[in-house]
């Protein structure tokens, strides 16, 4: 129902059903991303992807890439931030002068405003953003102190706001573009999580009021909200937890877990030109668990056709032993 992120503590996500993994080239492949778009897609277009470092950010920063992309890689980690640059560099050696990279805590107000002026600077347009970047941990409401639910409303809320002002401000106002926003599995509530729940809550309407006040200016802002993502960052919870995980397979219709290639695959349509009369709206990448019910026993899967479209794709170690 979360996300893994480079700025902020690493989102609890699920693991690919094992057919999906039988594929995978793993992180050092030079193999190229094979996306369902058309290439050439992105070409001459400049996308920023927020928590570019690493998961789900990664992962749309390479299909991004492989589309013709000029990719703008935001991050509080410079290491991880290079370390993605330099894999596509090297498998896109076309791209190699096209990927940027600028270091900046997302709940900073200067920092954003900065970064968002350095990456015009380098690319010389926005066409597009991805905010990615966000963050919570598990915790039930009574036991989460002020700074930690503080901590994951400024990561998932206030960095989502800065960064989609800055860049209608610095840009799109004047040009168009498109704004793709993360949200999670919100719908009845998100236990165990309720600080990313308000915040993720926040962010749908500030999705739906941004869609409305800025459509004038050809500015679409969309979100995508995943369900149990497969993603390396939950390697790093605790046992309790990763056990936790381990049996959510069987709660969705779908009896997998999701790709990291399926939710980009999703965030690149919203910010490509085929939803240009999309606007407000949210894609769920979910496998169906919201329309799950108590009075429905899901049949254990009969077939499972997972995308993957991403050779350098890292599995979750915990969830390695899941059928």
């Amino acid at each position: 129902m979360t996300l893994d992120t480079s700025a902020a503590p690493p989102t609890p996500t699920a693991p690919t059903s094992p057919s999906a993994q039988t594929a995978l080239e793993g992180p050092t492949s030079k193999a190229r991303y094979r996306s369902a778009f058309r290439p050439g897609l992105f070409e001459g277009k400049t996308v920023i992807v927020t928590g570019g470092g690493s998961g789900l950010g990664r992962c749309s920063a390479h299909e991004l890439a492989s589309l013709g992309a000029h990719v703008a890689l935001v991050g509080r980690q410079s290491a991880k931030l290079e370390t993605v640059a330099k894999e596509i560099s090297s498998i896109y050696p076309e791209r190699a002068g096209d990927v940027s990279i600028t270091v900046c805590d997302i709940r900073d107000e200067a920092q954003v405003k900065g970064t968002v002026a350095d990456i015009l600077q380098k690319h010389g347009r926005i066409d597009g953003l991805f905010n990615c970047a966000g963050g919570q941990y598990p915790a039930k409401l009574r036991d989460i102190s002020y700074k930690g639910w503080d901590a994951v409303v400024r990561n998932n809320l206030h960095g989502t706001f800065l960064f989609s002002r800055e860049c209608f401000v610095q840009w799109m106002e004047n040009n168009g573009g498109s704004i793709v926003n993360m949200l999670a599995d919100i719908w009845g509530g998100l236990p165990g999580m309720g600080h990313s729940g308000a915040a993720r809550g926040g962010v749908l309407t500030l999705t739906e009021t941004a869609a409305c006040e800025w459509g004038y200016a050809g500015v679409r802002v969309n979100a995508v909200a995943p369900g149990w993502i497969a993603s390396a960052g939950i390697d790093t919870y605790d046992e309790h937890y990763r056990e936790l995980l381990r049996g959510l397979r069987t709660k969705v219709p779908l009896q997998r877990f999701g790709t990291e290639a399926e939710l980009s695959s999703a965030a690149v349509y919203l910010l490509s030109e085929a939803a240009g009369f999309i606007s407000g709206s949210v894609i769920r990448v979910d496998g169906g668990v919201p329309t799950a019910r108590h009075s429905w026993k899901l049949q254990p899967s009969q077939r499972s056709f997972a995308f993957n479209g991403f050779p350098q794709y890292q599995p979750p170690v915990t969830l390695s032993d899941t059928n």
